[in-house]
């Protein structure tokens, strides 16, 4: 999913809180020139609508700069929000290019319900939610499905046995476990009993 938002150059010296109740929030802009940043400023009105949409590292957003000009894919790398109104109080993005690899975190989608769960007790323990993976900028995925219907109590699915989508590349451990189907917890009155039979 690539989404679309216009900001402009933030004047140097401007009070952030002066920002803030002009509806506007103070941004800033990486990697667009080697290690020089752009301070900028969005739309109040925009960075919330941009938040329902995108997540942190794993959405790609073109990003207008209308008063420089400057026009770029870049990631949202960080969301700094307000301690208790919630809303957003400083957003970072970094430019990226539109060849070659990025490193993203994209979440886990289990699907299916795992045959050691519903027929024989067990308990579905995710260890992980999301995978590291590099890809295109393009091809950034929003979830990656994983069946786990076939899962046995006792049965582990590792980073290696993933379905990849083509051109993305897990980063994790190859043998780190991504979901596991634990025995079924035997309460301790039960195991006393059956320790006494």
């Amino acid at each position: 999913m690539e989404l679309t938002i216009e900001c402009t150059q933030r004047e140097a010296g401007i009070n952030p809180r002066a920002l803030r109740r002009a509806g506007l929030i103070p941004a800033v802009l990486y990697g667009h020139q080697g290690t020089e940043s752009i301070a900028l400023t969005v739309q109040a009105k925009t960075a919330t609508h941009l938040l329902k949409k995108a997540s942190v590292n794993n959405t790609l957003i073109q990003l207008n700069v209308t008063d420089i000009p400057w026009s770029g894919k870049t990631l949202l790398r960080e969301v700094q929000v307000h301690p208790w109104k919630n809303h957003p109080y400083h957003l970072s993005f970094f430019a990226i290019a539109t060849h070659g690899s990025i490193t993203v975190e994209v979440p886990l989608h289990f699907v299916g319900e795992a045959v050691g769960v519903k027929l024989e007790g067990g308990i579905l323990d995710s260890v992980i939610t999301a995978l590291q993976v590099a890809c295109p900028p393009d091809k950034i995925p929003d979830a990656i499905e994983i069946n786990i219907s076939g899962l046995h109590v006792g049965d582990a699915l590792l980073v290696n046995q993933i379905v990849l989508p083509e051109g993305i590349t897990a980063l994790n451990e190859p043998e780190q476990p991504v979901v596991t189907i634990l025995p079924p917890q035997v309460s301790e009155a039960a195991a006393e009993g059956e320790a006494s039979a």
